[in-house]
């Protein structure tokens, strides 16, 4: 029997899973950082996260290949996971530089940067539970901006003050290597923001 009306993809609750799967990883980071203990334990759960992600993806272009018709924009779809996806990665290369680089101890700059970046994960899982009606996203969008502004000027302040004081050269290497990448990671989570702010757009 031939199938004449296309079936429902459900992409709410890939998007859901996708949510929640880069809020874990966040808040893992955080208490990574925070804690600063098993750190090799703490990257392979980050690993599977991020490898979890990557599933999630490929789900989505499956559905996306076979569906008739979409939630939204197939590119604002395509887009939307893809940026979601630039943030766990990020938040794994954050997580392995540690290890890589032999950091001893965390900072108080990485603490503060590692649980904006938790914050802005959260209000962004937030905004994907609403995207199946489209509503209320203004505040999650807002914090989710104002978050990055935060971690932007918290960064470049955490930058220049590697080089006082006699700084050690390896020392300010490692360190500015994690502050732009959790900045880069931060910045992922804002840009997935700005595809729901198109999402909600097109749809106004």
């Amino acid at each position: 029997m031939v199938r004449i009306i296309p079936r429902d993809e459900k992409f709410q609750e890939l998007f859901l899973q996708d949510g929640e799967n880069m809020l874990t990883a966040a808040r893992k980071l955080e208490e990574m950082i925070t804690v600063y203990d098993r750190l090799e334990e703490r990257v392979a759960e980050i690993r599977v996260l991020e490898h979890r992600g990557d599933e999630i993806d490929t789900e989505v272009q499956v559905r996306l290949d076979r569906a008739f018709i979409t939630p939204f924009d197939r590119e604002d779809i395509h887009d939307l996971v893809s940026r979601i996806d630039d943030v766990v990665d990020g938040i794994q290369e954050v997580a392995e530089t540690f290890v890589i680089y032999g950091v001893e101890a965390t900072t108080d700059d990485a603490r503060r940067l590692s649980a904006i970046l938790s914050a802005q994960a959260n209000q962004l899982n937030e905004a994907i539970r609403k995207l199946d009606t489209l509503k209320d996203l203004a505040p999650n969008l807002k914090e989710i901006h104002e978050l990055e502004n935060e971690a932007d000027g918290l960064s470049r302040a955490a930058v220049a003050r590697l080089f006082h004081d006699r700084p050690d050269p390896l020392n300010v290497i490692k360190w500015r290597d994690i502050y732009i990448a959790l900045e880069n990671t931060i910045d992922a989570a804002e840009d997935a923001g700005e595809v729901i702010e198109r999402v909600i757009a097109k749809s106004s």
